[in-house]
């Protein structure tokens, strides 16, 4: 069974305060596997009926962070230290898209994650290789995660 991860108030991507962002939900799927379903809007689009790029490898940073995320109540924050993405084929606006995050290596406070970005027939779209690095708990402690609104919102 999917299980609903935390949104925040104005994240672009999953914030559900921000007026221009686009707010995704995210579902853990499988252990160390996230995934979230969506349909971007033409204000998105850089050609005509095309998402711009910037818009693709935002996404897709996210969907890889949030792979490492872990549970709501103790979630693990990271930093992306490097993403490389690889554009595969344009990105439609306005038609069904699926993006999922997967877990890579663990190593001390270093992390890799792989991220995909698939059309409703599920061709790969564009995907991204993500390095990670933990954010200190010296910072975490200093972040107030109810005043971000970050929390499970169904």
């Amino acid at each position: 069974m999917p299980t609903l991860q935390p949104n925040s108030n104005h994240c672009f991507i999953c914030g559900v305060e921000n007026p221009v962002g686009l707010k995704l939900t995210f579902y853990e799927t499988a252990p160390g596997e996230v995934t979230a379903n969506l349909v971007l809007p033409a204000h998105y689009q850089g050609y005509p009926g095309m998402a711009h790029g910037g818009i693709v490898a935002a996404m897709l940073d996210e969907v890889a962070g949030r792979a490492f995320m872990g549970s709501p109540e103790q979630p693990n924050f990271m930093y992306t230290a490097k993403l490389e993405v690889r554009y595969r084929q344009h990105v439609p606006v306005e038609k069904p898209l699926r993006l999922v995050g997967r877990v890579g290596k663990r190593r001390h406070r270093l992390s890799t994650a792989y991220g995909a970005l698939y059309d409703e027939s599920g061709t790969l779209l564009a995907e991204c290789d993500s390095l990670l690095v933990d954010v200190p708990e010296e910072v975490l402690q200093q972040v107030d995660l109810e005043a971000l609104g970050w929390k499970v919102q169904e």
